[in-house]
This record gives C-alpha cells, structure tokens and sequence, in this order.
C-alpha cells in the first residue's frame, strides 16, 4: 500500500492526455488556418470545444500565446458595422466555461487571467416592452469593457456593462463571485455582490493596504515615476524568450484557472 506523501506509483501519464493534447492542437491549427480573425497570434491554444461563428471571426483579434480552455464561448453580437468587438492580448489565459459576448468592445489587455465560469457582456437583454416576450426584445445599447494589463479575474464573477466604458484598473484582482458594473481602480481587490474594493495598494508607501468599502468608479493614482512600472511576470519572459515553454505555461495555469 502507497504511504502518503511517498507520491503516485504511476511512471506515466494516461495515453488519452496526449491524444486530447494533439486534437487541441490540431483544433487550433484549423481554427486560425480557416477562420477570418482579424489577427491570431504565435502560439495560440484553443481547447476544443470552444464556440464561436466564422462569420464574425474577423471582429475578433487575438494576440500571441494565448490559451482558452474548454467550453468557452466567444460572441459578437450582429451589428450594422465591422469593427473588432473582441481584442485578447498577448499572454492571457481564458479560463473553462467563459461567456464574453461583445456588442460594441470588450479588450482584455496582455497577462491577464480568467478563471473558470467568468461572464464578460458589454450589454444586457431588454425588458422594458412588458407587451414583448424578453427574448422579442432585443439587447440594449451596452457600452465597452477593458481589463487593463495583469489582471485576475476570479471564478464565476460577472463584469457586466450597460452604458458608457467600465475598466479593470491594472493588476487588479476580482474575487470569486463578485458582480463587477463599474470601473475598479488599478492595484485594487474587489469582492462582492455588488463589486466594492476591500484592498489597494498605496502608490505612495508602496505596501498593499486594507481599505474601508470604497465606491466603484474612483480612481486611485494610476502612476508614480520609478515606483510602478511593472516588469513582466516571469512566465511571459519565459514565453518570449522559450516559445515551446507555452506547453510548460499551459500546464501550470490548469491548477490557476481553478482559483
């Protein structure tokens, strides 16, 4: 009998991991291969299945190194106009079971994770018309949606827009569950229903401070010279400098999605 802690008997991984790795990898080569987007970057993951139309990949751009897990759907709502509705940047990580439907722009900037079961809508369904079924009624006007650079986006929160332009301020964390509708400053922890800040960092002591219920929607100093210019976390160095490491990346952030 295996004692605990002396580790798994097992000298291998089950065979059918590397068939799932070789469909993903084959589903990911046909997607840019046949799909319109308006730019696929090096290196790009997509686990099959991951819903989305060819007909509107080209409103979708999607940067290098990036992985969406699993059951991920990616929607573009039908508009009069093309433009890109859809950015993902370079190094993100799209969590199992995300929903990130976008009527006029949702860009999620470079190094940021989302967890598993995240919603990321810049609209919501009408109901105002009580003479109209919902589903009859259309979506409303909406409005955009940025997660700014190293971000995390914890498990089954929700970041909803319905009007103006709501930001993810830099390095923010929003916790599971939370219900993000306003902007959230840079440096900042979020919990909640509905989203309020718990904990920031102070730009000015350089220490991370418990912080009273703060109102979404203001801001925190975004900048101090010599203090907050971020280096890139030490997977994305990896990446640029072992692009094969994007395996390795994968791997590691399975266990991260999950928080």
């Amino acid at each position: 009998m295996m004692q605990p802690g002396r580790g798994s008997p097992a000298r291998f991984e089950d065979p059918i991991n590397t068939i799932l790795r070789c469909v993903n990898k084959l589903y990911s080569m046909w997607l840019q291969a046949t799909y319109p987007f308006a730019g696929s970057g090096r290196k790009l993951s997509i686990h099959y299945p991951c819903e989305m139309s060819r007909r509107v990949a080209h409103q979708i751009k999607l940067g290098n190194f990036v992985l969406i897990w699993k059951d991920t759907w990616l929607n573009i709502v039908p508009g009069p106009d093309n433009e890109l509705k859809i950015i993902i940047d370079d190094n993100c990580v799209i969590g199992r079971r995300n929903s990130i439907s976008a009527k006029n722009s949702i860009h999620i900037e470079r190094d940021v994770i989302l967890s598993s079961s995240v919603l990321i809508h810049d609209h919501a369904h009408a109901y105002e018309d009580i003479n109209l079924p919902i589903r009859a009624q259309g979506v409303t006007p909406g409005g955009k949606i940025r997660i700014e650079q190293g971000c995390w986006i914890g498990n089954g929160s929700s970041i909803m827009c319905n009007g103006g332009e709501l930001v993810i301020g830099r390095n923010s964390v929003i916790g599971a569950d939370a219900v993000i509708t306003k902007s959230v400053p840079p440096y900042s922890v979020v919990v909640g229903n509905p989203g309020r800040v718990v904990k920031h960092f102070d730009l000015n002591t350089q220490v991370w401070v418990e912080a009273p219920v703060r109102s979404m929607g203001a801001e925190l100093p975004r900048h101090v010279p010599g203090k907050t210019d971020l280096v890139d976390p030490p997977h994305c160095a990896i990446l640029r400098q072992e692009p094969e490491a994007h395996s390795r990346w994968s791997v590691d952030t399975k266990e991260a999605t999950n928080g």
